[in-house]
């Protein structure tokens, strides 16, 4: 994955008492990471914030009982950042308050365009603010007219930013740190779904679709596929009906990454069986017993494909 950092309350002297700790931590906060003022709920503090570089751009999560954040004037002079922050709350509390002028009341998984106005925010007991932050030249240079969206608040229901937040939960589990190719592309991705996600038009929108929205709803694809695999029934159509698109679209999406849907459920299923056949934990369990928990209806079908894929036969894996 990205290279990450950690700042989380659980790190700070225990001795401290609960007001205390929250008063270092937002100290370091205001110090370290930006120049906001925050406030927490009645809940006992505890507060981590996560942030990996993708890039040019900065993936950044804080969950905790910080129920309250305000950027004043005078903290925007001082933390001058040349860039729009896409502003996600991604738990399960409201959040609510002011963004320059303007009201806006964030649901989960609703978004703000945020540019640097002064802004109060106000959650609840628990939350997880989100902002991936995007310098300003960029978005700019790729949208034309983006600059008139600060302010705009997006729905959950926007099928990009949905997307988006799915292909960010990509990125944060990747378990080895991507090359710089597959970093530009990664960091592209997301841009363009930013500039889907706020609605940009015409060529521009045209182009985003075709990178961005192809990219983000093949992984949303992939996920189905990962969580479900087991599952017998699983079909083309299935994962289709589950993430809104057409199970000729779901099957052009795997052909055009490398591999029909039926080639990446047999991988993984046959992946799945031959991890639990040396696993210890398992060597009381029948091979037929454990060719049905993995999703193989047929065993004549599963040995003859465990074979061919491995060269010997799933009793011989033992």
């Amino acid at each position: 994955m990205p290279p990450r950092q950690e700042f989380s309350s659980a790190n700070l002297p225990e001795h401290l008492s609960d007001r205390e700790r929250f008063h270092l931590w937002r100290d370091i906060h205001y110090s370290e990471v930006a120049a906001v003022e925050v406030g927490i709920s009645e809940m006992p503090f505890e507060a981590t914030l996560q942030a990996a570089v993708i890039g040019n751009l900065t993936w950044a999560k804080m969950s905790g009982t910080v129920n309250r954040v305000t950027r004043t004037r005078h903290s925007i002079r001082i933390n001058s950042l040349d860039a729009y922050l896409l502003v996600m709350n991604l738990g399960q509390s409201v959040i609510g308050g002011t963004y320059g002028a303007n009201d806006v009341v964030m649901n989960t998984g609703s978004a703000f365009l945020d540019a640097s106005q002064p802004q109060q925010f106000i959650g609840g007991d628990h939350n997880v603010w989100a902002n991936l932050v995007v310098p300003r030249k960029i978005l700019n240079d790729r949208f034309a007219g983006i600059e008139d969206k600060q302010g705009l608040l997006i729905g959950s229901g926007n099928e990009a930013l949905g997307l988006l937040q799915n292909y960010l939960t990509m990125v944060d589990g990747m378990s080895l740190a991507p090359g710089p190719a597959l970093l530009d592309h990664i960091g592209d991705t997301i841009v363009d779904l930013v500039g889907l996600a706020t609605g940009a038009k015409g060529e521009d929108a045209e182009l985003a679709g075709t990178r961005g929205l192809r990219a983000g709803r093949l992984q949303a694809v992939m996920k189905k596929i990962r969580s479900n695999y087991r599952n017998p029934a699983l079909s083309a159509s299935l994962v289709g009906l589950q993430t809104g698109l057409s199970t000729r679209y779901v099957q052009d999406l795997l052909s055009s990454a490398g591999g029909s849907f039926s080639e990446r459920i047999l991988e993984l299923r046959l992946q799945d069986a031959r991890a639990m056949l040396t696993d210890t934990r398992y060597q009381d369990k029948r091979i037929g017993d454990i060719a049905l928990e993995v999703g193989f209806s047929d065993i004549s079908y599963f040995n003859r494909s465990f074979k061919k894929r491995f060269g010997c036969s799933p009793r011989a894996a033992r």
